[in-house]
């Protein structure tokens, strides 16, 4: 019911620093320094996304520089030890890569960073070829959508499917992303159902309702739902 929304491709860079396997050390910590990112996309051939090193990557080496880990410590952090004793990019990096497809809704590279903990992911194609790279702050545009335009949304998605006229005369107020729904509505049980839709609804901060049930006579009590 809703207009199409928003994918990885309308809200990702395609300026990336990408480095190949060989590249050593110094050299991802002076591109990450340069590009002032936490993660560059590692490439190989004509640009496949094989793995991705990060600054986790990188923090091992400073971490055991001067110290010699016990037993213990050293079977529970095998995997960081490793990468304290490495020197180039195919050593350093996490592989296979975790990305995103250009297609990919908002909602779902959200997912797949929230699950990951990752602040950024590289965006290639059906062949694992790098076209971008998608942030959490990419991610956060759709919320610097005009009010005026979620305002439209809402009227022409879900208003007028949910409450139309002549039965109801719901009004649409969007201040700061945040929808009200306000007026007369025939059946007040679908307002957690508007509730949800509004919410799926792109820049939608929050959703308030203040509505009064439609009985036709004046000892209509007003009612306030609020998300």
């Amino acid at each position: 019911m809703h207009g199409t929304p928003h994918i990885v491709s309308d809200v990702m860079s395609e300026t990336v620093a990408a480095i190949g396997r060989e590249a050593a050390f110094k050299e991802i910590v002076r591109m990450m320094q340069d590009w002032k990112v936490s993660a560059l996309p590692v490439l190989e051939g004509e640009g496949r996304v094989v793995g991705v090193v990060s600054e986790a990557d990188l923090l091992p080496k400073e971490e055991f520089r001067d110290s010699d880990p016990d037993r213990y410590t050293q079977l529970r952090r095998l995997s960081d030890l490793a990468k304290a004793g490495a020197a180039t990019a195919e050593e350093l990096m996490t592989s296979p890569a975790l990305t995103v497809q250009a297609d990919a809704t908002l909602a779902q590279a959200a997912r797949t960073m929230a699950r990951a903990k990752v602040k950024r992911l590289p965006v290639v194609d059906e062949l694992g070829m790098l076209q971008g790279i998608v942030s959490r702050a990419d991610l956060l545009k759709v919320f610097l959508r005009d009010d005026e335009e979620i305002a439209e949304e809402v009227r022409r998605e879900v208003v007028s499917y949910l409450f139309p006229t002549p039965a109801s005369s719901a009004r649409v107020v969007v201040r700061d992303g945040v929808v009200t729904l306000s007026g007369r509505i025939r059946d007040t049980s679908l307002v957690p159902v508007a509730a949800r839709l509004i919410r799926a609804v792109e820049g939608v901060v929050n959703v308030e309702f203040d509505l009064s049930e439609h009985g036709g006579s004046p000892e209509s009590a007003a009612m306030t739902y609020r998300e």
